[in-house]
């Protein structure tokens, strides 16, 4: 019975179910999507000033160059070329720092920790490390700051070597994921370089690198080059010294993106790399830094302070860092990281970076977009070397004491 009574009700609930069916709404049409773009943060004033300054310093420089801005309190940002790879040249050693100050909170070692200088750690350029005799205890606190405040290439390959090159790639990787490019010992830099002209140029060393950074013309160069290696003059390859810096700076070695270096110092100064004391230390070193006084530095307003670390290698330079411009309640805080390539001369390379830095106090950005209430200079309208003259190695001279030396010279 109930089965004849389900069956007798069947075709009613189906009658019911097709014409409730036919009463319903017809569905919504789809939305059809908005063609016009998705709206987009209109550029602050001061970025808007500083493009158009930068675009003026660009028409003039003999230097091509790069340049990326933050400012740390409003999170917004600026490039000019900044998401192109540059070569950071000793930029590289500010990882190095993190890397090594990362060993001393890990209870790896302490800044005290002696290191022996090896006759295998020399290497040429700025600072007084190539000039301590072989077996010398140098302290890791002493290392760190040559290296930053001088630019001491054996100071910093002796810290990579306590490190590990495979802890300073990996830490500039986790930071940035894909915004470096691999980071070398410098030894290496000068071995990739000769590299370009023998391959017998793995074999250098050290005082290798004194004996070939004292050779005036880049003739002198391939021949002391060749006389090191015990190969024939002519059996080097048919390269100029430049055209063979220019096919190591191809490999990508010890390059970057100018975005990618910005957020390393961002994330260092907001203390998400190190521990808050030396988180101090390390800016407050980079704010000694002597290499590069003719560059952003000399730009910025007298007042600002820059805790920077500067890169030079034949045709190219860099200097970044954190600027600081003192005010109420709280500072002005702003990174700039900046390079240049393809001028030999470093006073003229110099000259540019010096505009990137009056370019950015005269966009606002360091007063709240009141220039009156920051001094600026004036963004000269012809390039001209301020001081000094090019030497074979693309490297200008100072002109008297103080003037600067360069820190990574080929």
């Amino acid at each position: 019975m109930p089965s004849t009574a389900f069956a007798r009700l069947r075709p009613i609930a189906l009658a019911w179910t097709a014409g409730a069916a036919l009463m319903l709404p017809p569905p919504a049409l789809a939305t059809p999507p908005d063609p016009s773009p998705p709206a987009t943060t209109p550029a602050p004033p001061w970025a808007k000033a500083l493009q158009r300054e930068l675009d003026r310093v660009a028409a003039h420089s003999s230097a091509a160059f790069g340049v990326h801005v933050r400012d740390l309190d409003t999170g917004q940002s600026f490039s000019f070329h900044g998401e192109e790879r540059w070569y950071l040249a000793s930029s590289i050693k500010v990882p190095v720092a993190i890397a090594v100050l990362r060993g001393v909170e890990r209870g790896d070692y302490t800044l005290d920790t002696p290191l022996t200088l090896r006759a295998t750690d020399y290497v040429d350029g700025a600072g007084p490390a190539k000039n301590q005799p072989v077996g010398a205890a140098l302290s890791v606190r002493w290392l760190l700051e040559q290296m930053i405040v001088y630019s001491d290439n054996t100071a910093s390959d002796m810290l990579i070597d306590l490190v590990g090159l495979r802890e300073v790639n990996a830490l500039v990787q986790s930071v940035v994921p894909g915004g470096f490019e691999r980071i070398t010992h410098l030894a290496d830099v000068r071995r990739q370089a000769y590299a370009q002209l023998t391959p017998e140029a793995v074999h250098l060393s050290g005082r290798d690198f004194i004996a070939l950074h004292q050779q005036r013309t880049d003739a002198d160069v391939k021949a002391t080059l060749a006389r090191l290696l015990r190969v024939p003059a002519d059996g080097l390859r048919p390269l100029s010294v430049g055209e063979a810096y220019e096919a190591y700076y191809a490999s990508g070695l010890n390059s970057g993106r100018l975005d990618a270096y910005a957020e390393l110092l961002a994330q260092l100064v907001e203390g998400k790399l190190l521990e808050p004391r030396h988180t101090a230390y390390l800016l407050g070193v980079m704010e000694r830094v002597k290499t590069g006084p003719n560059r952003i530095k000399a730009g910025l307003p007298t007042r600002a302070r820059f805790a920077h670390k500067t890169g030079t290698q034949r045709a190219r330079t860099c200097d970044s860092g954190l600027v600081t411009v003192p005010r109420l309640p709280t500072d002005r805080r702003v990174i700039v990281v900046a390079c240049t390539r393809g001028e030999l001369s470093t006073a003229r390379s110099d000259r540019t970076l010096r505009q990137v830095g009056i370019a950015l106090c005269q966009s606002g950005l360091l007063s709240d977009g009141k220039p009156h209430e920051t001094p600026c200079q004036t963004v000269p309208s012809r390039a001209a070397a301020p001081y000094g003259t090019a030497g074979p190695g693309g490297h200008a001279g100072p002109a008297g004491p103080g003037a600067g030396v360069d820190d990574d010279p080929p």
